[in-house]
C-alpha cells in the first residue's frame, strides 16, 4: 500500500512527538520531512538521527527540498502567528494543511464530533478544504464532552476549564495563551453545540508535574439525566479509542441551580429558566509518553487527533482543493 507523504513543520515538544506517532503508529501516513528554525532543535536532530528529511530554514527551506512535490499533507506545530504566514507561503501549491495552532484559519475538527461530516461534505463537493485546525488541546479534550451533552439537551451554556503541567506548556503554547481561549469557546459553540462557550486554561506548576485535567461545566433545563450520562460515557469511549489515556474520572454530576444564582448573566438571552441545573464532568488525560513523559496529556490528545484527522483525510482524497 502507497502512503501519503507528509510534512511536520515546527520542531517542538508537538510537531517531534507527531513526527513519533507518525512514523510509530501510522499505517497510511509517511515522513517526508521535519521542518524547524533552530538548527539546534533537539526535534530536528531526532528526525535526523530516525532518517527523516530536515531542514532548519523554515517552510522556504520546505518548498526548497528535494520531493516537496510529492508531499500532500503538511501538519503546522508552531504558532498561531507563524502559521497564518506559513499558510500563505504553502496556498500556491496544492497542499492540505492540518493546523495544530489557534490560528484557526479553516474549519474546525474534533474527530468523534464533526470529521466524517466534514470528509462527507468535502467529498459531495469533489473539493477539500486546503485547511483544517484543530482547535486546542483543551478543546479537544472537552468539545467531544459538551457536544454528547448537546445531543440531549439544548445547552444554553459551556464552561471547560483546562489544566495542565507547567513543565509540558513550551515557548509556542504560553504565546498563544490569548488565541487558546478565545479559539477554544468559539469552537465550544461551534462544533460543541453550546450558545455561549467560554475557556480557561490553568499552567499547574506543581511538582512533580501533574497529568492534563479538564472540566467541563454545561447549563442546561429539564432533561433524562441517565440519557446525558450515557451519551457522555459513548463519548469518552470513542476518544479513548485513538487517546488511551482519555477518561472520566468520576461519575457525570447533576447539580440543580440555586434559585438565587445568577446565572442568567451567563445565558446568551438571560432566560434563568433555560438553566435549571448544573452538569459536571471531570477529565483526566494521560499521555502514551511517544516522546514527553505521560503527564503531557495535552501533548498527546493534541497530535493524536492530528494524526486521526490526517489518516482519514489520506483515504478519502478529493479530486479539487479549494483556492
Amino acid at each position: 500500500m502507497t502512503k501519503t507523504k507528509v510534512a511536520v513543520v515546527g520542531s517542538g515538544n508537538i510537531g517531534t512527538d507527531l513526527m513519533i506517532k507518525v512514523l510509530r503508529l501510522s499505517d497510511t501516513l509517511e515522513m517526508a520531512a521535519m521542518v524547524g528554525i533552530d538548527p539546534d532543535s533537539d526535534g530536528l536532530a531526532r528526525a535526523a538521527r530516525l532518517k527523516v528529511p530536515v531542514t532548519h530554514e523554515g517552510v522556504d527551506g520546505l518548498i526548497r527540498m528535494d520531493g516537496f512535490e510529492d508531499i500532500e499533507i503538511v501538519f503546522d506545530a508552531t504558532s498561531a502567528k507563524a502559521h497564518v504566514e506559513n499558510a500563505g507561503k504553502l496556498a500556491p501549491y496544492g497542499k492540505r494543511l492540518v493546523d495544530l495552532t489557534p490560528a484557526a484559519i479553516g474549519p474546525f475538527v474534533v474527530p468523534p464530533v464533526n470529521l466524517d461530516e466534514h470528509l462527507e461534505s468535502a467529498a459531495r463537493s469533489g473539493i477539500a478544504v486546503d485547511n483544517v485546525n484543530m482547535v486546542t488541546c483543551g478543546g479537544q479534550a472537552t468539545i467531544p464532552i459538551v457536544h454528547a451533552v448537546s445531543r440531549v439537551t439544548p445547552v444554553p451554556y459551556a464552561e471547560i476549564v483546562a489544566s495542565i503541567a507547567s513543565r509540558s506548556a513550551g515557548p509556542g503554547t504560553r504565546a498563544n495563551i490569548d488565541e487558546f481561549t478565545a479559539t477554544t469557546a468559539g469552537a465550544i459553540e461551534q462544533v460543541g453545540g453550546a450558545r455561549r462557550g467560554k475557556a480557561i486554561i490553568v499552567l499547574n506548576p506543581a511538582e512533580p508535574p501533574l497529568i492534563m485535567r479538564d472540566t467541563v461545566y454545561c447549563l442546561i433545563g429539564e432533561a433524562d439525566h441517565d440519557a446525558i450520562r450515557t451519551s457522555v460515557e459513548e463519548m469518552v469511549a470513542e476518544v479513548a479509542a485513538y487517546v488511551p489515556g482519555y477518561r472520566l474520572k468520576q461519575q457525570v454530576q447533576f447539580t440543580p441551580v440555586p434559585a438565587g444564582d445568577p446565572v442568567h448573566t451567563l445565558l446568551p438571552d438571560g432566560d434563568r429558566s433555560a438553566a435549571t441545573t448544573k452538569v459536571s464532568v471531570f477529565l483526566e488525560v494521560e499521555g502514551a509518553a511517544h516522546y514527553l513523559p505521560g503527564y503531557a496529556g495535552n501533548l498527546d490528545i493534541m497530535t493524536s487527533a492530528a494524526l486521526r484527522v490526517a489518516e482519514r483525510i489520506a483515504r478519502r482524497p478529493t479530486t479539487e482543493v479549494t483556492e
